[in-house]
């Protein structure tokens, strides 16, 4: 924010007093940071702004204003300061001077005329020189003020061509400080100035005294010879030859000097033509001075000498003054052409626009130039645009050698127009788009899971997102010029205070009240450009098949990822809040919020199905190390790579000022929330690929051993190989942390950033996740149960075992312990995957083992004494050893078992099973530990 500065303070003015037109300097405090600061200035009243030349912030020179008789202030006003105030006055005194055009006895010498009416601080006319030096010394001009001069001189002047004239006041003013030897030297030249000016009349008299004096003589004789004849017959004849003598001297002298008066005649007509030229050399040497300043782009010294002429000979008389000021008007329009020429060339930077707009105003052109420029702005920008996605569609199509962005501009446009400081689109300060994707990062659970092959190709710049970038530079940096040309036009800032005195204001004041509608259009057109050209290049869909000839072309390569769809959105928003910037109407940049919210739907739909890909692909990262947890890498990987889709999402679901929300629409909602339930399948669907992989199709480079948990699967040379049961239960391991642990952050994930539909994403999720968790399971229940199953009838008659006619028993037989011992290697197999899965695994291969005795039971039609406490030794010693896994089920399993079993009849049996069910205990005691509770899990059902 800049500081305020205080309002200007004049303190000083050089001189304090002078005539109309007096070159004066003011100085003082706080007069403006620069020319453009200072936007008012009057000296006793009268605005002096246009003569003002802005030296420093203490100084200004100016020329004072119309004659007034008159004592005021200097006031100036500036845009940092205000208006300001003056502790100083000046007096503006009126003189009596003579016109160029006015009778006077005195001669008023053209070159020291000076139109004080058109100096604006501009360049002058060659023309325009100082008055001459009469004494031909050197001029001193002392520092007495003007009202001490006409206090000691009343009534008279210092001007030497004045008929008031002071040599007094004119040595005073101009040789103050000349020496004796100096005045002397003055006095001589005068001297000799006089003597040339008398030369010519002496000269002339002194050739012509004999001639005079003979006719002198011959007029005496004449009268003589008339009085001695006294006569009247002599008077007669003698007036006959008088008047013969006088008609004869006419004639010879007529004959003698004819040719003498002709070229006497011939030299004052020269002269006389000369004394004109002289006079008026300003108006026949202009038409060549305006070819010089036009040459030299002096267009300022063109005007003044023009808007000169035009004063002094617009309505002229003479012929030849009309026949010169004929040619002057064929060079001025000559400039107007030129002028606009230059105005319409583009590209233009904004000050030349103002410049040639203003310098056609005060040639008072034809037409309205400052909307003819406007026009060709709005064309070009357009043709600049169009040319900008021609460059970059024919690269793409072209599939030759991949060259700069730049390179493609000055291919379609040409080196010549992008290379003006308009089009210096490259200076963007903006973060590169690569810097903003990041790479992903190492997973915090179990090893590395990079891959080997090289993503660099992915951070290359797609053409699109290029295109995109270029494009909404070439409209930002174009389009506020072309805006503020506009409001300069509306505002009339356009035109000089010389259209305003001259009634062309009224002229534009009536264009620009018809222009608006138009302009609009202008607008709305470089808009609709805008978005239909990023929609040709990115939603090309969105378009009609007309729109799509026009603004599309990119053919089937105008998909863009997820990260790189998210850049386009900040870009366009960016453009957005430039235009914004402008004070541009809502309604006009309503197109572009469209375009935004499709692109932020669309990027988010990208960004959500590239995700579903990129999880399908985690099967390749699978390397089956699992951790203390019984888990392997994989579901960090999921749930990492939905967070990092959604954290690239972030910045393009939350709404800017004026955006709406990407869920407002209900199809939507339902399209993304499928699109989400769609990633989580697609996990589900890799663990169920993962579990049915063929054993030993594994990548070696990916297995290593994780040295934190033990080695169950032999040693560490041997090769890694993983058999299909143990894929089995890893990938029902983490299918257990999913539904127990990610499936529910992921959720929360979804919910954080917006989505909608949780419930219905977290219920599709939960029942794809238990069917496949629940197929899982009984494959492997089956794999593991069925043989232990199997194995109970062999083992159980086993040696023509029968229950009617055996021995007595001495314990439990070996058929029972082999399959504890089978139970116990399932235990420990998944013991080592996952300690949670456990119970779940035992109890299903319990209650497949109790169902198996309990039909076995059932179908022994009779017991001898022996063979019923047998029965019931291997029963309950089954049970008790598989306590800690018996369900209400599985109790009552055994129970029927027992039923079907004869009851023991007397206290011997009984003493006897419970004698034998302890030597069993302490025969299988060291087995059947890990059947024993544990602090480190609890029992679940």
């Amino acid at each position: 924010m800049s500081r305020v500065r205080q309002p200007p303070l004049v303190t000083g003015i050089s001189p304090k007093e002078g005539i109309s037109w007096t070159k004066v300097t003011i100085r003082g405090e706080n007069l403006g940071t620069g020319p453009s600061d200072l936007i008012g200035l009057t000296i006793c009243g009268h605005n002096c702004l246009l003569t003002a030349e802005w030296i420093s912030a203490s100084k200004i020179v100016c020329r004072v204003g119309q004659d007034k008789n008159d004592k005021g202030d200097i006031i100036v006003t500036t845009k940092s300061g205000g208006k300001g105030t003056s502790t100083v006055f000046f007096k503006l005194v009126k003189p009596d001077k003579i016109g160029i055009l006015d009778a006077s006895a005195v001669w008023v010498e053209e070159m020291n005329y000076y139109d004080l009416r058109t100096d604006r601080n501009k360049g002058i006319s060659p023309l325009s020189q100082r008055p001459a030096n009469p004494l031909g010394i050197d001029i001193d001009r002392g520092k007495v003020p003007h009202s001490d001069f006409e206090a000691l001189f009343p009534g008279k002047s210092g001007d030497f061509n004045s008929e008031k004239f002071s040599a007094t006041w004119y040595l005073i003013e101009n040789h103050s400080t000349a020496s004796l030897e100096q005045l002397k030297i003055a006095a001589n030249n005068l001297k000799k100035q006089a003597s040339k000016k008398n030369e010519g009349n002496v000269a002339y008299v002194k050739g012509g005294l004999s001639t005079f004096f003979e006719a002198q003589d011959a007029l005496a004789a004449i009268h003589q010879k008339l009085e001695a004849d006294g006569t009247e017959k002599v008077e007669g004849s003698m007036t006959q030859k008088l008047e013969k003598v006088l008609k004869s001297a006419s004639t010879t002298a007529d004959t003698l000097f004819q040719e003498v008066l002709g070229r006497k005649d011939k030299a004052d007509s020269t002269r006389n033509a000369l004394n004109v030229l002289q006079r008026f050399k300003f108006l026949f040497n202009l038409p060549l001075n305006i070819e010089k300043n036009i040459q030299k782009g002096d267009y300022d010294v063109v005007i003044n000498d023009y808007e000169k002429a035009k004063s002094l000979f617009g309505k002229t008389e003479v012929d030849v003054f009309k026949k010169v000021y004929a040619e002057v008007e064929t060079r001025i329009d000559a400039l107007r052409e030129l002028l606009l020429a230059k105005l319409l060339e583009t590209p233009s930077t904004l000050h030349d626009q103002k410049r040639y707009i203003r310098y056609l105003s005060e040639l008072h052109a034809p037409g309205d130039p400052a909307w003819q420029c406007i026009g060709a702005q709005h064309k070009w920008i357009l043709q600049l645009m169009h040319s900008c996605k021609d460059g970059y569609v024919k690269e793409l199509k072209g599939d030759s050698y991949r060259r700069s962005p730049r390179t493609l501009l000055y291919t379609s446009l040409g080196s010549t127009c992008l290379q003006s400081p308009m089009l210096d689109i490259d200076s963007d300060d903006r973060p590169s788009p690569i810097a903003r994707l990041s790479q992903t990062a190492s997973l915090k659970r179990g090893s590395s899971f990079q891959s080997g092959r090289n993503d660099s190709w992915k951070y290359k710049t797609p053409p699109q997102a290029e295109f995109v970038e270029k494009l909404t530079k070439v409209v930002v940096s174009q389009l506020p010029n072309f805006w503020k040309l506009w409001i300069s036009y509306v505002n009339g800032s356009l035109f000089s205070e010389t259209a305003e005195k001259s009634g062309q204001m009224e002229k534009y004041r009536k264009n620009v009240k018809q222009r608006p509608n138009d302009f609009k259009k202008m607008i709305q057109e470089v808009m609709q450009c805008l978005v239909k050209l990023i929609r040709g290049a990115l939603l090309p869909t969105s378009l009609s098949q007309e729109d799509v000839m026009v603004y599309g072309g990119w053919g089937s390569k105008a998909e863009l990822s997820g990260p790189w769809l998210a850049h386009v959105v900040q870009t366009v928003r960016h453009t957005y809040e430039s235009l914004t910037a402008l004070e541009i109407p809502n309604d006009i940049l309503q197109s572009i919020q469209d375009l935004i919210l499709d692109l932020r739907e669309t990027c988010v739909k990208v960004t959500l199905q590239q995700t579903a890909e990129e999880v399908k692909k985690l099967a390749d990262k699978e390397d089956w190390v699992v951790d203390n947890e019984g888990l392997t890498s994989l579901p960090s990987q999921f749930e990492q790579s939905v967070t990092q889709a959604l954290q690239s999402l972030k910045g393009v679901i939350e709404c800017k000022p004026a955006e709406a929300s990407v869920f407002q629409n209900p199809k939507t909602q339902d399209h993304l929330c499928t699109l989400c339930i769609n990633i989580i399948q697609a996990f589900i669907s890799t663990l169920e690929y993962l579990s049915n992989k063929p054993e030993g199709d594994v990548d070696t480079m990916h297995v290593s051993a994780d040295i934190s948990s033990p080695d169950l699967f032999g040693s560490l040379n041997e090769e890694p190989t993983i058999s299909s049961e143990k894929k089995l239960l890893i990938v029902l391991s983490n299918c257990n942390y999913l539904g127990r642990h990610t499936l529910i952050n992921i959720a929360d994930h979804f919910e954080k950033h917006g989505f909608q539909g949780i419930e219905t994403i977290t219920k599709a999720s939960t029942e794809s996740l238990r069917e496949l968790d629940q197929s899982l399971f009984e494959k492997f229940i089956e794999t593991k149960a069925d043989p232990i199953v199997g194995s109970l009838e062999p083992g159980i008659y086993a040696g023509y075992f029968d229950w009617k006619d055996c021995l007595t028993p001495t314990g439990v037989r070996n058929y029972l312990k082999e399959a504890l011992v089978s139970m116990i290697v399932v235990h420990a197999e998944v013991f080592s995957i996952s300690k949670q899965l456990v119970p779940r695994v035992m109890s299903r291969i319990v209650e497949a083992v109790g169902e198996e005795l309990c039909r076995l039971m059932q179908c022994v039609s009779s017991f001898s004494r022996n063979g019923a406490l047998q029965a019931r030794l291997e029963i309950c010693a089954l049970k008790d050893a598989v306590s800690i896994y018996l369900t209400d089920e599985i109790r009552s399993t055994f129970d029927q078992a027992l039923e079907a079993i004869p009851q023991l009849s007397n206290g011997s049996d009984k003493k006897s099973l419970e004698q034998l069910m302890n030597e069993f205990k302490s025969s299988m005691h060291l087995q059947l530990v890990c059947f024993q509770p544990s602090s480190n899990y609890e029992k679940k059902t």
